[in-house]
């Protein structure tokens, strides 16, 4: 970025362009945030921040994504719990559910640990007058958030961001009269910690504790436990740099007086080492980290902080450009642009803006190593969070991850692709202890920073409908399928996904037994947080057999063999896959023309229940489609239809998807329409059925928030206008009728394609791809396909 362009780019950042409602990169509102679900959040994909924008006290929540509690998990923390599966089993042979579900419970471990708030910073400032004329906004087009004002015949600017290239936050606070700015800064944590200042710096030492209960076991003895010998170490230095005036401190806060201009410098570190290292003993020195990242930060010009956190920024988020058309809504803030949307009114830009938001929110959360984004991204303001903030694997870490490739971020997926290591180590002994399996890698319902891979329930107090359910394994796998086929990184494949593809296979390989009737089975099964009614009227929760598990188990096996066959390796092991595909319970269609979730078709206890994930080989597994089997995706339909549309927020944006890939385009886009629909930000109690939507700052609400269902409506998005396997690219399958015009560029296919396609009158007019590799594309658009030849970097251009 050239020197002389700065002061036109930062009047843009301060908030000097009166940006329009109707904007598709720009989040707005006329008043302070009073809620979290009010407030901008920003990060750098390991500090997150989330800014209340006040004008006598302005709160910014900090966190930081390795600041857990806990410290490395004991894999064989049950090491015989495997000898009650053949108990388990006979109990199922024996058609004795209620037996089956009472010594599932034998096989259990502990619970994952939490994502701890790191604390919040407070900035009072002094003024004499009530404000005027007072913005807030979030501009996703440079990742900055601005909060201007007037108040005491002054105008009052506050400019905010968080620097991946120099790991801080900044804050810069601006008068246009000379010594209007006098503010107090001082920090609070509902961690342990100590205070210290110095002239123009106030130091924070704190930890997190070692052990927390899931918010969802209420008000426990002992729920979080604090040891000053245990638990991850933190520290956050704040600094000052100030035009004119003074900084003085006090024994826990900084004073600025009298000043035009301040900056207020925010670093912060973790003692997080690694998964396997304990955060003390093994840990970083938090304290030196921080403090060698805020001198280096006070150091540079702001100018220079501003300017490379931007084009670092830009980098990721100029990839992919959406457009749909003109429209006439009015300009008003988000707040009350979702309001109206949800009263039917038409917003093409809010439909393009909550798409950006979520490619902002997954370069803001996923940059760093070994570490993915958790259930709310890097934003969490509680000590015992909504279920521990976790990572969720029966769905929503997964969700989290769906927009990664197609959106052209690779490189925000490869912390969960590090993760994915983490798993199968300790997956390696949760295979032999658990389950009895000795090769491979297993991985259940929840994990944590330590990647805990055993079955939680506390060993014995969770029930089996969720606690007992172990194919993250084979799910996850999947992705370092896909991350291959979108970069055609050899090397990679070779070295890091098919070793752990493998490992994920052969668990399931040793893991399934043959039924009565010869078929491979998974035993004992669950299907996600689902429960069936046995014809005797039990309300059952652990059987065999569950389709979800065996769609899984097909998903990684066919990558796997397709990874093998690639690699020219394993031809054995091939055989044995290739063989157990065939010998696989195969699905079922029920008597409602459903795809029947269970071995038998029973009914569901709840028959508008929000998993579906008995749908997972339709999406986001591939070997159900529209082409192929037909049959199948016909299944699939009704089961959703029987579902209805009613769902929590991270449900509703895998419906969406799974409607594109039934190339409903209407059903798509009624769906995104209601994952945009209003909720306040005071309804944050846990909500299953019918309600999902989004809070004012444009976060998911499951209720409460989960930023899952933000990454699955931005994933659906590009899934409506591009749909992609190894060997075909099909083009706007799901176009939605209210998007007759439009473009999107930048989006990627797998086989390793940028993509931009060009649309008017509900027709495709062109589309450009550009190839990582030389060689043959096959594309579809509607009933027409060709076979064209193209060369590694060079766009071709397509009509139909």
């Amino acid at each position: 970025m050239r020197l002389y362009c700065l002061p036109v780019i930062l009047l843009f950042f301060l908030g000097g362009s009166k940006a329009s409602g109707q904007s598709a990169t720009m989040l707005w509102y006329n008043r302070p945030a009073t809620f979290f679900e009010e407030s901008i959040v920003l990060g750098n994909g390991t500090m997150g921040a989330s800014v209340f924008g006040g004008v006598a006290t302005d709160s910014v929540y900090l966190n930081d994504a390795t600041l857990w509690t806990g410290e490395p998990v004991n894999p064989a923390m049950n090491p015989t719990a495997y000898q009650y599966l053949p108990a388990v089993r006979q109990a199922l042979q024996q058609q004795q559910y209620k037996q089956a579900d009472s010594l599932n419970k034998f096989i259990q471990g502990s619970f994952s640990q939490a994502y701890a708030p790191l604390g919040t910073l407070y900035i009072n400032h002094k003024h004499n007058s009530q404000p005027t004329q007072y913005r807030r906004q979030l501009n996703l087009a440079n990742a900055t958030a601005s909060v201007s004002y007037q108040a005491d015949g002054a105008a009052f600017t506050r400019t905010y961001f968080v620097s991946h290239p120099h790991n801080i936050m900044a804050i810069k606070i601006t008068g246009n009269k000379k010594g209007a700015i006098n503010c107090s800064i001082h920090f609070k944590s509902l961690l342990r910690y100590t205070v210290a200042t110095a002239t123009n710096r106030l130091q924070v030492n704190g930890y997190a504790a070692y052990k927390s209960q899931p918010n969802y076991r209420g008000d426990v003895k002992d729920a979080v436990l604090f040891d000053p010998l245990k638990g991850t170490r933190f520290a956050n230095i704040i600094g000052i740099k100030n035009t004119e005036g003074k900084v003085t401190a006090t024994d826990s806060t900084l004073e600025v007086s009298n000043a035009t201009e301040a900056t207020v410098y925010v670093s912060i570190a973790t003692s997080f080492n690694g998964f396997d290292k304990n955060p003390v003993g093994q840990g970083r020195n938090a304290l030196a980290l921080a403090a060698a990242n805020l001198d280096r930060a006070m150091g540079a010009p702001y100018t220079q902080l501003l300017a490379s956190h931007v084009s670092d920024y830009q980098t990721f988020f100029n990839r992919v450009k959406l457009t749909l058309g003109d429209t006439t809504a009015p300009n008003v803030a988000t707040n009350d642009r979702l309001i109206r949307y949800a009263s039917g009114g038409q917003d093409k830009p809010l439909e393009i803006l909550y798409f950006n938001f979520g490619r902002y929110l997954l370069i803001s959360s996923s940059r760093t190593k070994g570490v993915p984004a958790n259930l709310q991204g890097v934003w969490n303001q509680y000590l015992r969070p909504p279920w521990s903030s976790n990572y969720t694997t029966n769905i929503n870490l997964e969700e989290n991850y769906w927009p990664a490739e197609i959106a052209n971020l690779p490189e925000m997926h490869e912390p969960l692709i590090d993760f994915i290591g983490h798993l199968a180590t300790t997956g390696a002994v949760t295979a032999k202890t658990f389950y009895g399996v000795k090769q491979g890698w297993a991985a259940c319902h929840n994990s944590d920073i330590w990647a805990m891979s055993n079955p939680v329930g506390d060993f014995g107090n969770g029930s089996p409908v969720w606690a007992n359910w172990n194919m993250a394994g084979a799910w996850l796998s999947t992705h370092l399928w896909d991350h291959y086929l979108f970069t055609s990184n050899r090397e990679y494949l070779q070295k890091t996904a098919y070793p752990l593809m493998k490992g994920a296979a052969l668990f399931c390989l040793g893991w399934m037994v043959n039924d009565e009737k010869g078929n491979l089975v998974t035993s004992p099964s669950t299907s996600p947080e689902n429960t069936f009614i046995t014809p005797a009227g039990y309300n059952g929760q652990t059987t065999y057999g569950a389709t979800a598990d065996l769609a899984m188990i097909r998903e990684c096996f066919l990558q796997t063999i397709r990874a093998a066959s690639l690699l020219k390796v394993d031809k054995d092991f091939v055989e044995k896959m290739e063989d157990a595909l065939q010998r696989m319970y195969p699905y079922q269609i029920g008597k409602k023309g459903n795809l029947q979730e269970w071995y038998f078709d029973w009914e569901d206890t709840d028959p508008k229940h929000r998993h579906q994930s008995h749908l997972y080989g339709l999406y986001p597994g591939r070997h159900i489609n529209m082409l192929e089997t037909p049959e199948l995706a016909a299944a699939c339909r009704k089961t959703l239809e029987i579902k209805g549309d009613e769902t929590t927020g991270w449900s509703k944006g895998w419906r969406i998807n799974l409607w594109a890939r039934l190339h409903d385009g209407p059903r798509a886009y009624k769906m995104y329409r209601e994952l945009l629909r209003y909720v306040p930000a005071d309804k944050t109690t846990t909500n299953y059925s019918g309600g999902g939507g989004t809070y004012p700052n444009l976060l998911d609400a499951h209720p409460p928030f989960q930023i899952d269902g933000n990454f699955g409506g931005t994933a659906a998005v590009i899934e409506m206008l591009l749909q992609s396997t190894e060997n075909e690219v099909v083009l706007l399958p799901a176009l939605p009728n209210a998007w007759p015009n439009g473009s999107i560029t930048g989006i990627r296919a797998r086989g390793g394609y940028t993509v931009a396609l060009y649309w008017k009158n509900g027709q495709l007019q062109k589309a450009l791809l550009e190839p990582n590799n030389s060689g043959l594309v096959n594309l579809r658009y509607a009933n027409k396909t060709k076979s064209i030849m193209v060369k590694k970097g060079l766009k071709t251009e397509v009509r139909f």
